[in-house]
């Protein structure tokens, strides 16, 4: 299956919809994709490995709820983040980024140059849909956002990925994608 993105101004569209129709409130959404990032971290991170996981979070709403995190940035990267984003680059252990790494623009990526142009984390979890930055991704992916239903799909043009069983995540390569 072809996987179509999702551009940062239609993700705040849909998210926006999704609460005013009455569908979910902002706390559902957080606690959705909470249960889709906690799935992901189980599945490449399993207890067999280690019962350590750091939780990395940055200013915002996404503190909130445990295990929902995401990049928080726009525009350039202010202190104390620079020296964060460079030890999470060259950290050897696995590093999960959930629908932007941080210091990557949700449109274009990497930066060419400067903070954050080193940092490619392991694993990344795109909550609802893919956004047009996994050009650049080369690690493992994860869709989460089973609740989405198809009829909303279709009116942000991008296609719902074959969850299995119970699962609100999917694992999908970038080969896969539209950009």
């Amino acid at each position: 299956m072809s996987l179509k993105t999702l551009s940062a101004k239609a993700a705040a569209a849909l998210d926006k919809e999704l609460m005013s129709t009455g569908a979910f409130s902002l706390d559902q959404l957080m606690e959705l994709a909470g249960l889709s990032v906690s799935q992901v971290v189980y599945r490449v991170h399993p207890p067999n490995m280690g019962q350590r996981v750091l939780v990395a979070v940055g200013p915002g709403n996404n503190g909130e709820r445990p295990l929902f995190t995401f990049a928080c940035f726009s525009g350039e990267v202010r202190e104390p983040f620079p020296a964060v984003i460079q030890a999470m680059a060259e950290t050897k252990v696995p590093v999960t980024s959930v629908d932007a790494p941080s210091s990557w623009d949700i449109e274009a990526g990497p930066p060419p140059s400067g903070v954050g142009s080193n940092f490619h984390p392991g694993v990344l979890i795109s909550l609802t849909a893919p956004k047009p930055l996994v050009k650049h991704f080369r690690g493992r992916h994860f869709i989460g956002g089973r609740f989405v239903a198809p009829g909303i799909a279709n009116k942000y043009d991008f296609d719902v990925p074959a969850y299995e069983g119970i699962d609100q995540i999917v694992e999908v390569g970038s080969e896969g994608l539209k950009l």
